[in-house]
């Protein structure tokens, strides 16, 4: 019979989610999901100087907004949980004196101390990185219960681990050190081992480990800066695994559902805010346009934009007829400001590189334009491109003043596709004011 797969998150409440972190337990999540296990999320605060419940919420806050959702811990309810290392000091105390009666450890005043058993060789075998051999002559005896009364971080994840039922244990290759100790520990008390699997470091574009000098790392400051938790989870599970092929964008269940060990990278990630950038503008082109609309209005708020009394549904239009212009939610609304407010074209544009020759010659098409039957994309276009033929004049000499007088911008979506959004009324008053009709 095969041992359900129970895999556990155990993040340190000392800093927000970073981005580290939220990749780890991406992994975690995943391979829960994927074998239909059980994911739990442990908080290790035995830290009690830097740990704070502050610390606490904004890393479950991080983790629900990136949709990690957990089967037991903290916040879960039920019988599962709370998972805090501060709330099971009785049990690290319970077998750290067993070790002491069994001559497996000793006491330095209020300390117990793990006796390295010296000439044996630990070797972890990892998904990752395959067999690591480590001599025990090299490690010193391990500290288990400091003075303080409080379980060192080696000796309280493999308790925790071991009476959670965590069968596979997947984090960081900086806790690779870490390993031969709490095999030690796990021989010592007759324990059965987890698979361990350490997931490559994460690296700036400059080669070094992810830091703040490279921009943002807390998975907040990524939700702030108008990132879709859908992107950063894609662009997340891509770092250090692969599901083979070129295709890049996935939803949640198509990666879960392509998920394997096996195919995680042994070589580190770098993290490349360009890849981010174009992941996060496929998961916008791909929203359901009202679901688009909630998440562009509050960045449309913080510009000072009108959106009292706005047709929800010509702004939800309007955001589609951008087709995918916009990396985040920021420059989403940025580039769509003129279809809430003429106020930022006249700021943004002021017409005086439309000489009043270039005038003269195009304001008998806009009117003709404004008197066409049949005001859409495709009726206006026909009429655009047979006006210019007949007249000598290149379709760009029309084009480039409708879409400055329409938008403020150089580059736009389609320029009669716009006047069809707006509406020949609309479209009639931004022309007037620069003197086009």
């Amino acid at each position: 019979m095969t041992t359900p797969v129970r895999v556990r998150f155990a993040p340190s409440p000392t800093g927000a989610l970073h981005i580290g972190g939220a990749h780890t337990a991406l992994f975690n999540w995943l391979w829960a999901r994927h074998s239909g296990g059980s994911f739990v999320l442990r908080v290790e605060d035995t830290d009690r100087e830097r740990s704070t419940t502050e610390y606490e919420k904004t890393i479950i806050e991080g983790m629900r907004w990136l949709g990690l959702d957990w089967d037991e811990g903290p916040y879960t309810g039920g019988d599962h949980g709370p998972y805090r290392q501060s709330e099971r000091q009785e049990i690290y105390h319970r077998y750290a004196e067993q070790l002491v009666a069994e001559g497996k450890a000793y006491r330095e005043g209020p300390a117990v101390i793990y006796r390295v058993p010296r000439g044996e060789r630990i070797t972890v075998e990892d998904k990752v990185y395959g067999d690591i051999d480590f001599e025990s002559d090299t490690l010193k005896d391990i500290v288990l219960i400091k003075s303080d009364g409080s379980p060192t971080y080696n000796y309280a994840v493999v308790v925790d681990d071991y009476t959670m039922n965590i069968t596979y244990v997947i984090r960081g290759e900086d806790h690779v050190l870490n390993t031969p100790k709490q095999i030690l520990l796990y021989r010592a008390l007759d324990w059965r081992l987890p698979v361990f699997a350490h997931l490559p470091m994460i690296l700036g574009p400059d080669k070094k480990k992810l830091s703040k000098r490279h921009g943002a790392t807390s998975v907040y400051e990524y939700r702030d800066m108008g990132y879709l938790p859908d992107a950063i989870f894609n662009f997340l599970a891509l770092l250090g695994w692969s599901p083979g092929g070129e295709r890049e964008i996935f939803t949640r269940d198509e990666i879960a559902e392509r998920f394997e060990l096996s195919r995680i990278a042994k070589r580190p990630a770098v993290f490349d805010t360009k890849k981010l950038d174009a992941i996060n503008q496929e998961h916008l082109k791909g929203l359901p346009r009202f679901e688009r609309l909630e998440m562009v209005k509050p960045f449309w708020e913080k510009m000072g934009l009108p959106l009292e009394g706005k047709n929800e549904e010509h702004l939800a239009d309007g955001l589609e007829l951008m087709e995918g212009r916009g990396r985040t939610l920021p420059e989403l609304a940025a580039y769509s400001d003129y279809f809430l407010d003429f106020g930022v074209v006249t700021e943004r544009y002021s017409g005086e590189d439309i000489d009043e020759e270039q005038r003269e010659e195009i304001r008998p098409f806009f009117a003709e334009l404004l008197q066409l039957e049949e005001w859409s994309a495709q009726a206006m276009e026909d009429f655009a491109r047979t006006w210019a033929r007949e007249h000598g004049v290149k379709l760009k000499r029309i084009a480039m003043p409708m879409r400055w007088a329409l938008t403020g911008r150089k580059v736009s979506p389609g320029i009669f596709n716009l006047a069809e959004h707006f509406g020949r009324e609309e479209t009639r008053r931004r022309l007037a004011h620069y003197d086009l009709v």
